[in-house]
């Protein structure tokens, strides 16, 4: 089988597209795979060195999501259908949604990671003013959602936020996304710090909480503090906290040290469609606090610490209490790392999307 399968390079996108892409070039899958964003630097194109049937195109166009991209997004649709007819793969696999309205003879599933309208909801309890920009964005996504072959999302959660703000996928299910729990050291021993990742100029990831009340231990916080939008792009404004540590992006090897010795993750998160920082830090054996939440519901259950929603007082008193009580952190850290191993492994999201995958080529070859 030859899959396309196009990414981005700023976000947790990337994370998910090299999983995937690892997982299925190890199961014999040809893979084209385009990004768009950034050009990704030697270091985060590392792990495609020793990948087999791999064919890696980097590209710099703009996201559809961010302002004036309209000249960008219709030059990278006229690369990709170029990219088609040389390559000829057998199904699409589009991480954007500007690109399921392609017109091109091949089955295409379009990913939902999150969107715009859904997280404007989330982070203003509103929807956004009907501009111009929010009225193409809306026609772009409503449009690639309707002629996609097939829609997956990360999360119940997720699919549901796009039948509420676009349109019904006539074909949609949910995969849910994966780590490889290998690459994670559950058996470290712990040190008494939190930690959590997120970038700093994306409201819903909501980093202030960690600075709006007294923490009862030291916290680290990781994540990129510059917007990838020129357009947004200012001197990021650090929320001051005694107890806060603000240590900028760090490379995958790094962070994976900082999760083995954390005892507790802050997932403070006020919008999250899936949440793949979580997931890493339940793999390395960290307690789980969580924002109350419906999607952290869906995809921890009972094995995460709630607080009150978007409550930064609750939130040091949940992550007081398990300082506090070394037993109970350890009880919620280990039941964390057999939810994540069970349920959101890369090895079981490959599986996953395989058999989807030979669902679509199927049909589309029965249909030629």
């Amino acid at each position: 089988m030859h899959v396309l399968i196009t990414a981005d390079t700023v976000g947790g996108v990337w994370a998910y597209a090299r999983e995937l892409v690892t997982g299925l070039a190890r199961r014999g899958v040809r893979v084209t795979l385009v990004s768009f964003g950034e050009i990704p630097g030697a270091e985060q194109m590392a792990w495609l060195a020793c990948l087999p049937n791999v064919d890696f195109r980097p590209t710099d166009f703009h996201l559809e999501w961010m302002q004036d991209s309209g000249a960008d997004l219709d030059a990278s649709a006229e690369y990709l259908c170029e990219l088609v007819r040389e390559v000829n793969p057998e199904l699409l696999h589009l991480n954007q949604y500007f690109y399921g309205s392609l017109p091109v003879d091949v089955p295409k599933l379009v990913v939902a990671h999150s969107d715009v309208l859904s997280w404007w909801v989330a982070v203003h309890g509103e929807a956004p003013r009907d501009t111009p920009w929010i009225r193409g964005y809306r026609e772009i996504v409503t449009r690639g959602l309707s002629q996609a072959t097939a829609v997956v999302a990360p999360s119940c959660w997720m699919l549901d936020q796009l039948s509420a703000h676009y349109t019904p996928p006539a074909r949609a299910s949910v995969v849910y996304n994966g780590r490889s729990p290998e690459e994670f050291d559950p058996n470290a021993p712990k040190e008494e710090y939190m930690i959590s990742v997120g970038r700093l100029w994306d409201c819903g990831k909501q980093m202030n909480l960690l600075t709006a009340c007294e923490l009862p231990m030291k916290t680290l916080v990781v994540g990129s503090e510059v917007h990838p939008d020129k357009s947004f792009r200012s001197v990021p404004k650090r929320p001051r906290g005694t107890r806060v540590q603000f240590m900028g992006s760090r490379p995958p090897e790094r962070l994976r040290q900082l999760f083995s010795r954390a005892a507790i993750y802050a997932a403070t998160s006020r919008y999250e469609p899936f949440g793949l920082a979580p997931v890493e830090a339940a793999l390395s054996r960290c307690a789980i606090v969580a924002n109350d939440i419906p999607s952290f519901h869906e995809i921890w259950g009972d094995t995460a610490c709630y607080f009150r929603r978007n409550n930064a007082q609750s939130l040091a008193a949940s992550m007081a209490r398990l300082h506090a009580d070394r037993r109970l952190r350890e009880r919620y850290a280990e039941s964390a790392y057999e939810c994540a191993c069970k349920r959101f492994s890369a090895d079981r999201m490959v599986d996953d999307y395989l058999a989807l995958y030979g669902t679509l080529v199927r049909a589309g070859v029965a249909a030629a």
